[in-house]
């Protein structure tokens, strides 16, 4: 809660150190009790004068800050069809990749690779790749993980959970639907466990009486982690060439849960799969995406110096060794930020140049988040170039089967 305070500019660095001590108390009741009087401290602090960053919460100041959107291509009809169907498939075989690592950091994740002539990353991590050297030389636990060569369809995972779920949403309201609509919609078709950090605190104030948007800010630390940014595909898929509604959607989905970058992370991705619907390009995709969300805001002004960045020449090695000298994978904080992945998704999109497979890799064995990543660049490749762009070798596995 005080790093993420600290980063939304709130003027409370005075008690850091009492942060920091009742931090390390056990967890016991005294430690709640503190807990909430920090909280209500956040809760009342203000936004220090030294500031620079402006980001709303409320849909109508977010386009009062976003840029004039690029006029875009027709939609071609008759490939709408296989580009979404790619989109969907993109995500679900980008999950899975990153999905069997998940968790792992790259100091084991990269000599795993080489150890198992998958480096650079090419292919899914297979359950014959394993050997007993190898489950017994790395602290990552690789017995346990889903394997491409062991499944039975695509496992549930929330990265997809919520794809289905926003179809559901859509099938009941209407394409009108409120965020009451869809916290509702959390309680009556998943349990807690199928939700994580911000999205189980937002569960949780839900049971409790809070509704959105004081569900998203109430005693929930995670309120700016990647959970909203891996939720807003569908509203892209159902929006093709129509980024502003994709967005504004995805605004309504993800202002239950999240506030300031949370909300523009799933916003941006929801734009980026509206644009890709009618251009295989992209940077114009990027581009397209970052044009929904504050131009005053750490998450733009982030993807904006990946793509300057990639523009003026800098190397895919350089780029991600940026990122990852900016945010610690081993912080669960940075590993988890919606500004950390959203620059890993960026950067692959761009060096990936439009090749599904090399893309989606890239995604993975870069760490921090990689079943996420690795879903929402495989959506954006997918629906920039249709299904028949993703090998057999990706869509085999899944055998057209998602469990949900």
């Amino acid at each position: 809660e005080y790093r993420q305070s600290i980063e939304e500019g709130l003027d409370i660095e005075q008690y850091e150190n009492v942060f920091s001590a009742v931090s390390m108390l056990p967890k016991n009741e005294t430690k709640k009790r503190l807990g909430d009087i920090l909280f209500e401290v956040v809760l009342h602090s203000k936004t220090s004068e030294k500031y620079t960053y402006i980001e709303p919460s409320d849909l109508k100041e977010i386009k009062k800050l976003s840029k004039c959107a690029q006029v875009l291509p027709n939609v071609d009809k008759n490939l709408l069809e296989n580009k979404i169907h790619g989109a969907w498939m993109g995500r679900i075989c980008g999950c899975l990749l990153g999905k069997t690592v998940e968790g792992i950091k790259t100091d084991e994740l990269i000599p795993f690779l080489k150890e198992t002539e998958n480096y650079p990353m090419h292919r899914y991590i297979l359950y014959s790749d394993l050997n007993d050297v190898i489950l017994n030389k790395y602290k990552y636990r690789f017995a346990n993980r889903c394997y491409a060569d062991k499944i039975d369809g695509m496992p549930a995972d929330d990265d997809t959970n919520y794809v289905v779920l926003a179809q559901k949403i859509i099938e009941k309201y209407g394409r009108d639907f409120t965020s009451y609509d869809v916290s509702r919609s959390w309680l009556a078709l998943q349990g807690k466990d199928a939700y994580c950090t911000a999205e189980r605190g937002a569960y949780c104030n839900f049971i409790n009486g809070f509704e959105p948007p004081e569900s998203a800010v109430y005693k929930n630390p995670y309120r700016e982690w990647i959970g909203a940014q891996i939720r807003g595909d569908y509203f892209g898929y159902i929006n093709p060439g129509k980024p502003e509604i994709a967005a504004e959607m995805a605004f309504r989905d993800a202002c239950i849960s999240h506030v300031k970058n949370g909300i523009y992370g799933e916003m941006f991705v929801a734009a980026m799969l509206a644009v890709a619907a009618c251009t295989d390009n992209i940077k114009t995709v990027i581009a397209g995406g970052l044009e929904q969300i504050p131009y005053t805001s750490r998450l733009y002004e982030a993807i904006n110096c990946v793509l300057t960045g990639f523009e003026n020449g800098i190397s895919q090695k350089r780029c991600f060794a940026d990122i990852h000298e900016r945010f610690d994978e081993n912080s669960e904080h940075d590993w988890c930020h919606t500004i950390s992945n959203a620059m890993i998704v960026t950067a692959s999109l761009l060096y990936g140049n439009g090749d599904f497979g090399k893309s989606v890799c890239m995604a993975v064995e870069n760490g921090f988040d990689t079943d996420c990543n690795g879903a929402t660049v495989g959506s954006v490749i997918g629906m920039a170039n249709g299904l028949n762009s993703i090998g057999n070798a990706w869509t085999d596995p899944i055998k057209d089967i998602l469990h949900t």
